[in-house]
């Protein structure tokens, strides 16, 4: 690539001592005419969260421009552009713009970058996928099962690469952990156990009220279907309502149930869970939020390993924080962030490692590596990864949403003779108790069925299998509907 660049300089300047400055350009200008042959340009799209980190993590790269922001609400799009610009470099001729749409009409445009809230992930794939254009799309990749899986139809029917945004595939030390317990190193898994647990506070109500002159009401409500605009929908606490969010389970959550997916044995790779069932509730807050924050859920795969997942948000004295991945042995050991834990003199084993490999570069330049070689496989966290783990998180919430009440107490969990599954659920439920403060007997946690799910199939069968299969996919509005898997 430094040759490339000297050699373009060189036809530039030719040989005659002639400087920038004389030929009647800065060395601003001057740094977006290098290397423009083989710049990657990128679109990011959603700026106000997430999206900033995705502006710092491309803007980064060599060679990378970022060549758009895109988001409905005008005033943070401004603020954006007018930061990026004011750095200077290959972004510094950023635009703003509404609509993915007009972007992925332009063929100088590589990929677009999606930090958008969940309901628009699967369709910003889908349309990337369409238009020829590489995705990184924000976790989880979908809102719904059935979407995810007209993304993945669309990533692989187009060969676009996708790369979620699930950090830890580009993190050598969990790719690490990982290949250790495939391997073997501290015998059988039982359970994969991934927790979501940091602290939050309630978001209290908001009015109805018309939504503000600097929102493009419409483009933000996408495929969602929303009666009216309040305050906490927009920017962040749209994470906890159904139709626009996936709550905490997939939302910080997704990263952890991506690691807990990825460290299953090979036989069940590419599979999904035969049955699920979750436990929760929403406690202490009284607000008008949707999903649990409280919650224990559990998928049983078709041999014999369980991924357990722990949710607890509602912030108190002496709160501890988890928000990490722990791996349960048939020998009692386990291995967590302090290490191994041996059980009765149980110990690691001298194995040989498969070493799961990822691309380097860290989450940002693996994509775009990826995007070079044109090489979807590349990618740390593909669509087909994607769907996978996050369809874990939306059958667990699937049952939860289930649900019906019962008395809280310890007698709410029934997990059959699953006896880790009961340990675990009582050391949420005494810190629901005791941390908490939620009243015994006085309060209620919501109870999901065991839900049966045919995954080759992708629907649910058995009891209860009516009702589950209508949330499959959310309903969507005309504008933003999306083709058959087949059709795509």
């Amino acid at each position: 690539m430094t040759q490339r660049r000297d050699f373009i300089k060189k036809s530039i300047l030719g040989t005659t001592g002639i400087t920038i400055g004389a030929m009647g350009f800065s060395a601003k200008s001057y740094a977006s005419i290098i290397g423009a042959n083989d710049r990657f340009r990128i679109a990011v799209c959603g700026v106000n969260g997430r999206g900033k980190s995705h502006i710092n993590g491309f803007g980064g790269l060599e060679n990378v421009e970022i060549a758009y922001l895109v988001d409905p609400d005008s005033s943070v799009r401004a603020e954006r552009v007018s930061q990026l610009k004011e750095k200077g470099g290959l972004s510094s001729r950023v635009q703003g713009v509404t609509d993915v749409r007009t972007v992925l009409d332009n063929k100088d445009i590589d990929a677009i970058s999606c930090a958008t809230p969940n309901h628009w992930h699967s369709l910003m794939v889908i349309w990337a996928a369409q238009a020829k254009k590489h995705c990184y799309v924000e976790k989880p990749a979908s809102h719904d099962i059935y979407e995810g899986r007209v993304a993945l139809a669309a990533a692989e029917k187009y060969g676009i690469v996708v790369q979620h945004g699930t950090q830890r595939r580009s993190d050598p030390k969990w790719a690490e952990t990982v290949s250790d317990v495939r391997s073997g190193k501290y015998g059988k898994m039982l359970v994969s156990h991934g927790f979501a647990c940091k602290p939050r506070k309630g978001i209290g109500f908001e009015p109805y009220s018309n939504p503000p002159e600097n929102l493009d009401w419409n483009l933000w409500k996408g495929p969602a279907i929303i009666d009216r605009y309040h305050k906490n929908l927009v920017h962040y606490n749209w994470h906890w309502f159904w139709g626009i969010g996936n709550g905490e389970l997939n939302n910080q959550g997704t990263h952890q149930l991506d690691v807990a997916y990825w460290g299953l044995d090979a036989e069940v790779e590419n599979t999904h869970p035969v049955r699920v069932m979750a436990i929760g509730g929403r406690f202490n807050w009284g607000d008008q939020g949707e999903t649990p924050n409280t919650m224990f859920a559990l998928a049983e795969f078709s041999n014999g390993q369980y991924v357990f997942f722990n949710v607890r948000n509602v912030d108190h004295e002496g709160y501890q924080k988890e928000v990490t991945n722990r791996f349960y042995f048939e020998d009692g050991g386990r291995l967590s962030d302090d290490g191994y834990v041996s059980h009765n003199g149980s110990q690691a084993r001298k194995v040989a490692i498969n070493k799961v490999e990822i691309t380097p570069g860290g989450a940002f330049g693996s994509f775009v590596a990826a995007c070079r070689a044109n090489n979807p496989k590349m990618a740390n966290g593909t669509m087909h990864d994607a769907h996978y783990s996050c369809t874990l998180g939306h059958l667990m919430n699937i049952s939860y949403r289930l649900g019906e009440k019962v008395p809280f107490n310890a007698r709410a969990g029934r997990f059959g003779d699953n006896d880790l599954a009961y340990e675990e659920f009582m050391k949420i439920h005494d810190i629901a108790q005791d941390g908490m403060g939620v009243p015994q007997d006085r309060a209620e946690y919501i109870v999901g069925p065991w839900l049966r799910f045919d995954g080759q199939a992708e629907h649910f069968v058995g009891d209860r299998s009516v009702e589950a299969n209508r949330l499959l996919a959310d309903p969507r509005r005309a504008e933003f509907d999306i083709p058959s898997p087949k059709s795509v």
